[in-house]
């Protein structure tokens, strides 16, 4: 009867009422029909949705690949994370996170984790049972210090972990040796240990805005090297092995070009007018010296 379908829309109408936000999302819509079906994965993008925690119906959806949750306020993120575990790439950067769930470790397929410019000040040691990771950010984030566990990323080619508050580069990190990207900028870092000479596949090396004094002779030994930045720091002199670095093409001015960037340091003379004559020139002045 016309009551009876009154009665049952009152009813519908009192049902668990969502946030606005995730309202607007679904407007009644199958959350499955949020997902993009690409070539290669599954993905889910809510980016810049105003969202101040995660919408329930994203557990629900097992078969997502990639997930962008990027430049929302998240202030956390829920245990419930684990049930995706056919996540290869997971971007949760630009929120407001405290901490991560350590069901992050249940995420075994796992490869690309962007979790810079958060709020975080520890990683959860499970992050290391993700096996497969090859890429991670943490960068602009209050961490001081890494999980030894994070040792068996034995996967992880690239490491960011640039605008934190590292007194020293984490001992775990120089047993990462398929690393060939590794960004510690504007940390607080007064030396960088002889163990660098470890990561033998190293090409970029971004030590920039610190408090380092010296570089230590064993990174001349990592002679993948192709871009070394070491500006804005307390450096005095150079390693005379230096010119073992063949792979640096010069002396770079440009921060993306590749090269020795040595600028704003307080070198020592006559180290500053033969940097002026260009990386040969300088290489030459340290081989004499030998």
């Amino acid at each position: 009867s016309k009551n009876e379908e009154r009665r049952s829309m009152v009813f519908l109408r009192k049902g668990p009422k969502l946030p606005a936000w995730e309202d607007a999302l679904l407007s009644g819509k199958d959350p499955k029909s949020l997902l993009k079906r690409g070539l290669h994965y599954v993905s889910l993008s809510l980016i810049m949705k105003g969202m101040t925690s995660t919408p329930d119906f994203l557990w629900g959806l097992p078969e997502v690949q990639k997930l962008n949750l990027s430049r929302n306020q998240l202030l956390v993120i829920p245990p419930s994370l684990g049930k995706l575990d056919r996540l290869v790439v997971l971007n949760l950067g630009g929120n407001s996170l405290k901490c991560l769930p350590k069901e992050i470790g249940l995420l075994r397929n796992l490869k690309v984790l962007f979790v810079n410019m958060n709020c975080l000040t520890e990683v959860p040691a499970e992050l290391s049972l993700c096996r497969k990771l090859e890429v991670l950010s943490l960068s602009h984030n209050c961490i001081s210090q890494l999980p030894l566990s994070f040792t068996d990323l034995t996967s992880l080619r690239k490491l960011n972990l640039s605008n934190n508050r590292f007194v020293q580069i984490p001992l775990c990190v120089f047993a990462l040796r398929s690393l060939d990207f590794l960004h510690l900028g504007s940390n607080r870092l007064e030396n960088i240990a002889e163990s660098v000479q470890y990561l033998v596949n190293l090409q970029i090396f971004i030590v920039e805005n610190n408090n380092i004094r010296t570089l230590p002779r064993s990174l001349c030994f990592v002679t993948t090297l192709e871009l070394l930045n070491v500006d804005y720091n307390a450096i005095q002199t150079l390693p005379d092995d230096l010119y073992l670095l063949r792979r640096l093409p010069r002396i770079a001015w440009n921060p993306m070009d590749k090269g020795l960037h040595i600028a704003h340091n307080p070198l020592s003379r006559p180290l500053p007018e033969v940097v002026e004559g260009g990386l040969d020139v300088l290489f030459n002045y340290l081989r004499g010296k030998k």
